[in-house]
């Protein structure tokens, strides 16, 4: 049998792809996997190569390991590709952050909706679209897996490219508010069965329970018990929808036209405001504290990290069925959101690959806020899809946070400046500033 084969495409995010590689190679099945690394940064890729080697001997695996400063090289004969781009890097990101600030709007994490997602998306779609092609050539049968953000975004964006693609967006959101969760109501996580779904970063849980026993009541009463969880925009959605937000209170203000813009919500609910760029300056610490030790003959200790790509990885080469949650087209899966939607639902994984799971329909408030949502995401995509640089504003002008914050004319202002500041970056169809 031949060793499976795994390309990690943007494997200089180290401490991901550390965390993933542990959790590979902890599967004695992968223990002689072929593992192809690329990254277009020598540097970056250099580390992360020796990170690999690294873990291998602490877990007792001989994979055989190979760095590519070529994505195709990487891509040739593979199973399984992640991916872990980031394209435009932290420049980019506080360029998300710095232009929209000077207008007035603001943005915690910027990375799935509002105009920190939108430019983050229309960055991504060109590499999206050069990789897929490069698969459907050098490895036609390959899973794709994708980890970069925003995933509904760039899900969505494959699927109407390159179809016949199989490609999985993966999120821990839904696993980690699920283990979270049992822990404040003092619930072994082992003990508890869940159902959650709707889009990436808005996902809601629909059933919390244990051994048949509703645990919701358990939460509210967790709720009663700690003024200080009412500080939190989570659980104030929770109170006001029924069902818990499957992503951090961050994300989730950024999602709906209630929070940002008010400076009392901002102080009851302790939004901080631009706290992605504290986490950006605090990866590109953990990569320089890594690179470091590795030279010096001092790697830090890598644990697994419980993703969902191994997991995957691994159902399907030995066939055992494992319950995971994946962002894939609205195939009839979810009734009250659109067909042609991607969504994030439970999904079987066995040895015929990822099988979603039909939920039928959302409440119809948690429903109301996904299309708003998949209404901004369907924009950004044919903005793309036709080369149509109107629908940049469009999907801006439809965006809940940004709409609340902003008169129509200034988002227009705001996204000819972002045009501007990322056009390198941008197809040139959508370079073209339309002016007023």
């Amino acid at each position: 049998m031949t060793a499976t084969r795994i390309a990690f495409i943007g494997a200089g995010s180290v401490e991901f792809t550390q965390g993933l590689l542990a959790d590979l190679f902890a599967f004695p099945e992968f223990a002689r996997a072929r593992i192809a690394l690329h990254d277009i940064d020598p540097e970056r890729l250099a580390t992360s190569e020796a990170a690999a080697h690294h873990i291998a001997a602490e877990l007792g695996a001989t994979p055989l390991v190979s760095a590519h400063l070529e994505r195709r090289a990487a891509l040739d004969g593979a199973d399984f590709v992640i991916n872990t781009v980031q394209i435009g890097m932290n420049r980019a990101t506080r360029t998300d952050f710095d232009i929209p600030a000077r207008y007035g709007l603001r943005q915690t994490i910027g990375d799935t909706l509002g105009i920190g997602g939108i430019f983050r998306a229309l960055r991504t779609f060109p590499l999206l679209r050069s990789l897929a092609a490069d698969m459907a050539e050098l490895c036609p049968d390959a899973h794709l897996l994708n980890y970069t953000n925003p995933m509904a975004m760039n899900l969505l964006y494959l699927h109407r490219v390159a179809p016949a693609l199989r490609a999985v967006g993966l999120c821990h959101s839904v696993y980690w508010t699920m283990h979270d969760l049992s822990e404040l109501i003092g619930t072994p996580f082992e003990e508890v069965t869940y159902l959650a779904a709707g889009v990436n970063h808005q996902s809601w849980v629909l059933r919390f329970e244990r051994a048949g026993q509703d645990l919701y009541p358990l939460l509210d009463e967790a709720i009663a018990k700690d003024p200080e969880l009412l500080r939190r925009v989570r659980v104030d959605m929770y109170r006001r929808l029924g069902h818990y937000p499957t992503e951090t209170s961050e994300h989730s203000s950024e999602y709906v036209p209630w929070y940002l813009h008010h400076d009392a919500e901002i102080d009851r609910l302790r939004l901080p405001v631009g706290v992605y760029l504290d986490i950006v300056e605090d990866n590109l610490a953990t990569y320089a504290r890594t690179r470091d030790a590795l030279a010096s003959g001092r790697p830090l200790p890598v644990a697994g990290t419980m993703e969902y790509a191994p997991q995957i990885i691994h159902s399907i080469v030995t066939g055992t069925p494992r319950t995971v949650y994946g962002n894939v087209p609205n195939h009839g899966l979810i009734d009250n959101l659109p067909a042609d939607s991607v969504v994030e639902v439970p999904c079987l994984v066995d040895a015929l690959g990822v099988q979603p799971t039909r939920i039928g329909a959302l409440p119809p408030q948690c429903a109301a806020l996904n299309r708003g949502y998949v209404s901004v995401t369907d924009l950004v995509v044919r903005a793309a899809v036709l080369g149509e640089p109107r629908h940049i504003r469009h999907a801006a002008m439809s965006d809940p946070a940004t709409a609340a914050t902003l008169p129509v004319e200034r988002i227009w202002d705001l996204c000819d400046d972002l045009v501007r500041a990322h056009e390198p970056l941008l197809q040139p169809e959508l370079r073209a500033l339309l002016g007023h």
